[in-house]
Parts: C-alpha cells; structure tokens; sequence
C-alpha cells in the first residue's frame, strides 16, 4: 500500500526539502540528507553512520582511504541537529565500523559526538558491525519501541511498524544512483547516513522480498524525492 501523504503543517513544514509520510499512524519527515524526523516526538534517527571505517580499513590492511569520512558525516549529522534541535537522537546500528573503531576514535571526535549529545537523550541500537555497548556516552539497546513503531538495525519478516537499517538501500533516477528510504506502509528501511558507505540496489531480491507491492523509493540528494521503489 502506498505511504498516506500528511499534511504539511505545523512542526513538519519546517523541514524543507522533505518527504512526508505516515508508517503506522506517525507522521514522519524523510529528510533529503538521510536522516528521519518524527517531528511529534521531536526525534532524529540515522542509520549505519559507519565512524571510523578508513581506519578500520587501514588496521587490516585494505586500501588507504582518506580519513575524512567521519569529520563529513558528523558534520551533516550536526547540521541537521542544529536546525531541528531533536529532544532524542537515534542511531540505528552500524554507527561503528567496528568495536575497535568506536573506542579507537580521535579525542577530538569524541569531543564532537559529546556535544552533540548535550541536553538530549541518545540511543546507540546495535547494529552487526557494532554488536556491543559503546562508551561514548547515551544508552545502548539490541532495539527499542517508541509508540507504535519498532526501532531495530535489520528488518525482520512479517514485521509491522518497523524501522529499520542495514541494507543501505539505492536506487537510479536518470541515470544517477542515490541512496534512499524504502517503505511500504507496513515498514520502512532506512539508508545508510555515513560518508564511506555502499548501498544495496533496490531491486536486489532481498529488499524485493521485504518491501510489498506499491513500495516507495524515497531519494535523498538537494531535496528528497520519492518514486516506485525499482524492482
């Protein structure tokens, strides 16, 4: 089933470049930089920001990446707080390219991930990458429900509700590949938000097989777009 449009009032008009949408009753915002904002709950969620991966890379002995990708990421991550000031923040698993990345991360970079978490509540979910507690401050979950929707980093079949990361879903719009949201009406995959992240095409058999018939691909890039999810 198609995703209700809601109407763009209130809280949600603030958000421009946005798509509004509903998933089990809750207005929600796909913002066109990745993220998800439920502007009721005043919460942002991410998916799979990956921090540390060109140094992950690096101790095993993989091609030299530049080690920009987390200074990037958390920079449109801190845009995005600065301009919805979210009472909660979300992370959806994956937020480390591994443990060893997560307590190996420069002073400096915690300091940052510090600040951003002052006066709100965060949630670190984990993720397959990152399956333990981090120490960086917030609160760590295997996964959490707020209301009706179910918050976890990788979709379970039959699920309703859901939120869910993992497959950093893509899809081609005239020749341009960008990453974007799935949703169905029934659950909702996010995409991945980090720098240094491939991506699943959409049409792969895999989503094919969670996302109904009707789903929609929403596109991120300078404004958010959505489409009939290609198959």
């Amino acid at each position: 089933m198609k995703p209700e449009m809601i109407d763009k009032s209130g809280e949600v008009a603030e958000v421009t470049g946005g798509y509004s949408f509903a998933l089990a009753g809750v207005a929600l915002v796909a913002l066109a930089s990745g993220a998800l904002w439920w502007p009721d709950r005043r919460v942002l969620v991410v998916s799979d920001l990956h921090l540390g991966k060109s140094e992950r890379v690096a101790r095993l002995g993989g091609a030299a990446l530049p080690p920009y990708e987390t200074i990037d990421t958390l920079t449109r991550l801190e845009r995005d707080i600065a301009r919805l000031a979210p009472s909660r923040v979300v992370c959806l698993g994956d937020s480390f390219d591994d443990i060893a990345a997560a307590h190996g991360l420069p002073e400096g970079v915690v300091d940052w991930l510090i600040r951003l978490q002052a006066g709100r509540d965060w949630i670190w979910i984990e993720g397959n990458h990152d399956p333990g507690p981090v120490t960086l401050g917030g609160a760590h979950r295997a996964e959490m429900a707020l209301g009706p929707l179910a918050l976890r980093h990788i979709a379970t079949p039959g699920a309703s509700g859901e939120v869910s990361g993992h497959y950093h879903p893509k899809a081609r719009l005239a020749s341009v590949s960008r990453r974007c949201f799935l949703t169905d009406g029934a659950r909702l995959i996010m995409p991945a938000f980090g720098t240094y992240t491939g991506g699943l095409w959409s049409h792969d058999p895999v989503l094919s097989s969670l996302m109904a018939p009707g789903a929609l691909a929403i596109l991120t890039g300078r404004v958010a777009r959505a489409i009939p999810m290609p198959r």
